[in-house]
């Protein structure tokens, strides 16, 4: 096992010489153009990119330059169609996007698409995206453990076993980067979709803690806060609470009609914003400097809740951390 001597904080070692490159760099007018990264040489497998988050990130990076490898279950040997679409999308604009199989509830599928995705990055990833999730409405109490174990299975076991696979390699190369896609819902609270939230609010907490831990090895994580926006995980969801009514017994069924009627209206909810500010904020921060990347990033055009959500709690980790055995791998991560 490497050692766990800590090094110097990698803030502390960029700091002179980002300064410099922040003076050098910096725009001449108000109006300048944010450069447009290139992620030439770069390595990054994404989960969940059948549709949504997952697919607009994937060619977004792969537009950018990166080798991307965008994984979807039930890939059907590349005959998905969503496997097909990207694969096309890619060979007419010749993008370095390659799709591999992942169920990232299934052990063998998530450890062999891993390994394929490391063959095909030449050893360590430089990014995993961990985006693959589920949406279930409902009152906390008409979850059977059928339900409960398939959103935790997926939306935060499955990041766990995604970051478990990638790490050993990234720790060794002693770089990379982990997103984790979670959610307004990971820091606030909504009745009636408790059981998402509650699978958010563990994937803010798993990685939080996985951001210090990793620090010594110099290997980052971002966590990724979307608001509402027009993707498919609600509507997919549909069946999903559609199955849980069924097997509903009648006492409770009756009991949460109107809860159940009203967790319905969030799969037809309406989104002016656009799905593309996750994929554009993923961009940013893996083009900033290591050692310069945020811990959090919330994303949607009204996020003072989450900001000052996510300040309360930087406030309470610094009191609990920053003066005690743990003060450098705080300090490394802390925006």
């Amino acid at each position: 096992m490497p050692s766990q001597t800590f090094h110097p904080n990698r803030r502390t070692l960029l700091g002179g010489a980002s300064l410099l490159a922040a003076a050098s760099f910096a725009p001449r007018a108000a109006a300048q153009e944010t450069p447009v990264p290139d992620f030439s040489g770069k390595s990054v497998l994404i989960t969940g990119t059948s549709s949504g988050f997952g697919r607009l990130t994937a060619l977004h990076l792969a537009r950018l330059g990166a080798t991307v490898i965008a994984s979807m279950r039930n890939l059907k040997g590349g005959a998905r169609p969503e496997a097909q679409e990207l694969a096309s999308i890619a060979e007419n604009e010749n993008l370095n996007l390659t799709t591999v199989e992942i169920d990232v509830t299934n052990d063998a599928q998530v450890e062999s698409g891993v390994a394929q995705a490391e063959e095909i990055a030449g050893g360590a990833l430089d990014v995993l995206v961990n985006n693959a999730g589920i949406g279930l409405a409902g009152p906390i109490e008409i979850n059977d453990m059928e339900a409960t174990q398939l959103i935790f299975d997926t939306n935060l076991y499955g990041y766990l076993r995604m970051a478990r696979a990638v790490l050993p390699k990234m720790r060794g190369a002693g770089e990379g980067l982990v997103f984790n896609v979670s959610s307004q819902l990971g820091r606030i609270l909504i009745p009636n979709i408790g059981m998402y939230c509650a699978t958010k609010f563990g994937v803010e907490a798993m990685f939080e803690t996985m951001a210090y831990e990793l620090a010594p090895f110099g290997v980052e994580v971002t966590i990724i806060q979307p608001g509402g926006y027009p993707t498919k995980i609600w509507e997919n969801g549909v069946r999903y609470v559609n199955a849980l009514t069924d097997r509903l017994d009648d006492e409770r069924k009756a009991a949460y009609a109107a809860h159940i009627e009203g967790a319905r209206g969030i799969f037809t909810g309406e989104y002016s914003t656009d799905p593309m500010d996750v994929p554009h904020a993923i961009a940013e921060i893996m083009a900033l400097p290591s050692g310069k990347r945020p811990l959090r990033r919330p994303v949607h055009p009204r996020s003072d809740a989450m900001t000052a959500a996510n300040a309360a709690m930087a406030q309470i980790q610094a009191q609990v951390l920053g003066g005690g055995r743990f003060k450098a791998w705080h300090d490394a991560v802390t925006d």
